[in-house]
Order: C-alpha cells, then sequence, then structure tokens
C-alpha cells in the first residue's frame, strides 16, 4: 500500500512538472494532500467509523480533487503572470477569481455525498467509509488550498529573490545555474 501510494505521488508530480514547466510548483500543488488526509481522518474520528480500505481508496480520491482544485489556481496564476501582472496581484486575482470554482468543487461534492452518508441500509455501509473520506478530506482541505498554496508561491519567490542575491554577492552569473 505505500509503495502504491508513492508510486502514484510520482506519477502526479511527473504529470504536473512537464505542462508547468516548474521543479517547484508541482510540490506546491501536491502540498494539500496531507491535508486531505487529515480532513479524512478527523472525519472518521468525528462520526466513529472505523478506517478501512475503503476509507484509504476515498482518499485516493480526495487526492485526486484536492490536487485538480491547486492546478486550477496554480493555472490562473501562471497565466497572469505570463501577462505581466505583479507577483502579488496575480495571486489575489487567481485566488480570487477562482474561489468560485474550488469552493463549488467541494460543495457539490459533499452534497452529492449526503444521502450515502446518512443511509442505513446494509449495502450503503461498505461505501460509507469512502464516501466519510471524500467528504471530510475536501472540506478540510479546500480553505488549506485557498491559504497554503498562494503562501508557497511567495515562499517560493522570496527564496528565489535570497538565491539570486547570494549568487549577485560572490560574483556567479546566475545563467550558470540554468
Amino acid at each position: 500500500m505505500i509503495r502504491a501510494l508513492i508510486m502514484i505521488l510520482l506519477f502526479i508530480y511527473a504529470l504536473l512538472a512537464v505542462p508547468l514547466k516548474s521543479y517547484w510548483q508541482p510540490f506546491v500543488i501536491m502540498s494539500v494532500i496531507p491535508f486531505g488526509f487529515v480532513g479524512a481522518v478527523i472525519g472518521h474520528l468525528i462520526t466513529g467509523t472505523s478506517l478501512s480500505i475503503l476509507s484509504f481508496f476515498g482518499m485516493m480520491v480526495v487526492m485526486g480533487v484536492v490536487v485538480n482544485d491547486s492546478l486550477v489556481m496554480i493555472t490562473k496564476f501562471n497565466d497572469l503572470r505570463l501577462r505581466g501582472e505583479n507577483l502579488q496581484i496575480s495571486l489575489v486575482q487567481a485566488g480570487g477569481s477562482r474561489f468560485r470554482a474550488i469552493f463549488l468543487t467541494t460543495v457539490t461534492t459533499v452534497c452529492g455525498l449526503m444521502p450515502l452518508l446518512f443511509e442505513k441500509s446494509e449495502q450503503a455501509q461498505y461505501l460509507i467509509p469512502a464516501a466519510l473520506s471524500i467528504a471530510w478530506g475536501e472540506l478540510f482541505a479546500t480553505p488549506v488550498t485557498l491559504l497554503i498554496v498562494p503562501v508557497l508561491i511567495n515562499i517560493g519567490n522570496d527564496l528565489r529573490f535570497f538565491k539570486n542575491m547570494i549568487l549577485q554577492r560572490f560574483n556567479i552569473p546566475i545563467e550558470a545555474l540554468k
């Protein structure tokens, strides 16, 4: 199970790195994945449902949804930067313009899972752990996505600034590292 998770994470990273043409941005996008897992576990604890293999399948679904939410925001950010917008303005506009899409993805998914979560039939009992993982994972990861992605992009920009400052201090041409 752990090997499969690592392989999935590497595959997601590769799929993100190629179109984004960045090594840093896939890490930013994937940084919200653990929060989806935490939300799923919290949901299981609150409802008193034990974790099962279907819970982990639900966590895999959450992984895809939160990566998509982050990708939507970073794509908009990159588009704004290509147009020549300032970093801070790009972050605010990307968060503001994609808030509705990210929020509605979470709300519609959770609302769609509500009937299953409240179902009492025996057949539904097998699917409820997966639905719990998806609903609680998204509810927890969505606000984190809206906050942590812009913060990490800003941190990455600060690190790039400090790297360039150090290189200039020691008279190392920036092009030598490219």
